[in-house]
């Protein structure tokens, strides 16, 4: 038993690290800061990724008209993105049954709740140019808010991160929501006034709420109700209508120009049908208009229009110098991508740390591999899309069925896994570690007076005497015979690091981190000798 609660207690340290909730707004309009030019980005070492893309094609292909036919699914078109380009963008099935015509990656399906990182990335947008904070009260925007009837007394109020990480207390509105799409402002502004329900406290748990990506809900059922609030914050702060504001400031310049928001815009025969499979057959289901509660679940593109916002999440990553080319900011982006309450799941072999950011979730497995991702549900359609940032890879599907899964993920991610693409970016060894590391090789075997004080930190010698040091040193040198080879640094980050001193009879390896003073000093140093076998 403590050895399963140390496993789990292990996992929840390492995700946990990764998925630090920001307890702060930030605004980061007309600032700046100094950086180092020296900085070195993680690169992809023997890149093949699209190659190797490029040659599962023929089975992905099978393996998705396997799935259609076995769901009943009309038609479903699907892509796979790497970095900023669509490399395998393919279809199979019917856009529209009644005319037969086939589905196309150019095709425009609706793709529902996917629609609410648009909203979260608008709101972004908004907070950078410093025109909202995420810590704003609501009913600063919406003051029908302020009539709202909390479940406590002790509840906080409402604010528009509540709204993005879906934490304000709204029930998950999913069945109902989804029939709420074409309503009007006056509807929304109706169901404020006259109060809304909680499930919840506000920023207690998760609940997803469509209404809220019209105002925006905090807890893990989703509300869309939340995400429809959030769209009337959008309007009212920039003073344009939420769909054109999302044309302008996200669309068009990521290129966007066949995604839609009305059924009617949609050029002929471009547009997907929705279905239904009841009674042994597709029956139509009723194709909704654009309104109020487009925010949560409106938008209608393409996989070949799609690819591009997912390549523009992907360009998020990894941290680096250089111009900023999108939207809104990378570290913006990232922000997004950054869960709120995560929570740990269990279940299976291999444990999972999920939560919610702004639009999207966000997970992380016990093998530490993150992906982010959202999928979209309404009358007549289902789809999806994951992308992996430390891959730079992004996948997508839609389809026209009802509440339907576009995709067999789990088939999809093995091939993708067994074809060897899943590989992550190395992180380049930084000038100081390298400095330092060949610094250590002279100091270990010599012990060099001048050297010692020019790198080691105040602290190395009070942590443990120099006799006890270096008598060790000498131990382990002596276990390993002549060094015949010293092994490239493995960086864990710019100031951390470790490399072996490969003996006759043995290996020393070797672990360091730097201090974080402005010429970096050694402050820890282990070394393990392991025997030649």
């Amino acid at each position: 038993m403590q050895t399963q609660y140390s496993y789990f207690a292990i996992i929840v340290m390492i995700l946990f690290s990764s998925f630090a909730a920001h307890g702060q707004d930030k605004n980061f309009e007309g600032t700046s800061h100094a950086f180092s030019p020296d900085y070195q980005k993680p690169i992809f070492e023997n890149d093949q990724r699209v190659e190797k893309i490029i040659e599962i094609l023929p089975e992905l292909e099978a393996l998705m008209a396997k799935y259609a036919k076995e769901n009943n699914i009309p038609g479903i078109a699907y892509g796979i993105v790497v970095d900023n380009e669509l490399v395998i963008a393919s279809s199979t099935g019917l856009l529209d049954v009644s005319q037969n015509i086939p589905a196309e990656s150019t095709s425009a399906f609706r793709i529902a709740s996917m629609t609410k990182s648009f909203t979260a990335m608008a709101i972004m947008d908004l907070r950078d140019k410093g025109k909202l904070a995420l810590n704003d009260p609501v009913a600063k925007y919406i003051p029908e808010m302020s009539k709202l009837q909390y479940l406590t007394e002790d509840a906080p109020i409402i604010d528009i991160e509540n709204l993005l990480t879906m934490t304000a207390g709204f029930p998950e509105d999913n069945p109902w929501g989804d029939r709420q799409l074409d309503e009007s402002d006056q509807m929304l502004m109706g169901l404020i006034s006259e109060g809304i329900s909680f499930a919840n406290a506000p920023s207690f748990q998760f609940e997803y709420s469509n209404t809220g990506y019209a105002i925006l809900a905090f807890q893990f059922e989703y509300s869309n109700t939340g995400y429809a609030i959030l769209g009337q914050i959008i309007s009212k702060v920039s003073g344009l209508p939420y769909q054109e504001y999302i044309k302008e400031n996200i669309l068009l310049p990521l290129g966007m120009t066949h995604t839609y928001w009305e059924i009617d815009d949609v050029p002929i025969n471009q547009l997907a049908i929705g279905y239904r499979w009841e009674d042994e057959q597709w029956k139509k289901e009723p194709m909704l208009h654009d309104g109020a509660f487009g925010a949560m679940g409106g938008l209608i593109t393409s996989i070949e229009d799609f690819s591009k916002y997912v390549g523009f999440h992907l360009s998020a990553w990894p941290i680096r110098n250089g111009v900023e080319s999108g939207p809104i900011k990378r570290s913006s982006l990232r922000e997004m991508q950054t869960p709120q309450f995560p929570r740990l799941n269990t279940n299976g072999d291999c444990a999972i740390m999920s939560g919610y950011g702004f639009g999207l979730g966000i997970y992380q497995n016990c093998n530490g591999t993150k992906w982010v991702s959202h999928g979209g549900a309404l009358p007549g359609f289902g789809s999806n899309y994951r992308f992996f940032p430390e891959f730079g890879i992004g996948i997508m599907a839609f389809c026209n069925l009802t509440y339907t899964t576009p995709w067999p993920l789990a088939e999809i991610e093995a091939l993708l896994y067994e074809k060897g693409v899943m590989e992550p970016r190395k992180l380049p060894v930084s000038d100081i570690l390298e400095k330092r590391k060949n610094q250590l090789v002279v100091l270990i075997q010599t012990g060099n007076k001048e050297l010692e004080e020019s790198i080691l930190a105040e602290n190395f010698f009070l942590d443990r005497s120099k006799e006890n040091r270096y008598a060790e040193y000498k131990a382990i040198l002596t276990q390993a015979g002549e060094i015949k080879n010293v092994t490239a640094v493995k960086p864990r980050n710019q100031l951390r690091g470790s490399f072996t001193l490969e003996g006759e009879y043995g290996d020393a390896n070797i672990f360091f981190t730097l201090t974080p003073e402005k010429e970096p000093k050694i402050q820890q140093l282990d070394i393990n000798f392991k025997k030649k076998e």
